[in-house]
């Protein structure tokens, strides 16, 4: 069994220095939907911090459980 890495190197359409305001907005939800679907996929919860400042784990099913 051989022991290469592999690894894919993207390269973005527009850095994100040069974007106005809404391009910047609407690429950093797609980088959170892009986060939370992977987490999801490999069974992990997402965990924030909510705006009311608690610590919350959110699952797959739908389930939201409080940290701290």
């Amino acid at each position: 069994m051989t022991d290469k890495i592999r690894y894919q190197q993207g390269i973005m359409e527009k850095d994100p220095r040069n974007m106005t305001d809404q391009e910047l907005i609407a690429w950093q939800k797609q980088c959170a939907e892009n986060a939370r679907t992977y987490l999801f996929s490999i069974n992990q919860p997402l965990v924030y911090i909510r705006e009311d400042g608690h610590t919350v784990a959110e699952y797959k099913d739908g389930n939201v459980m409080v940290v701290r």
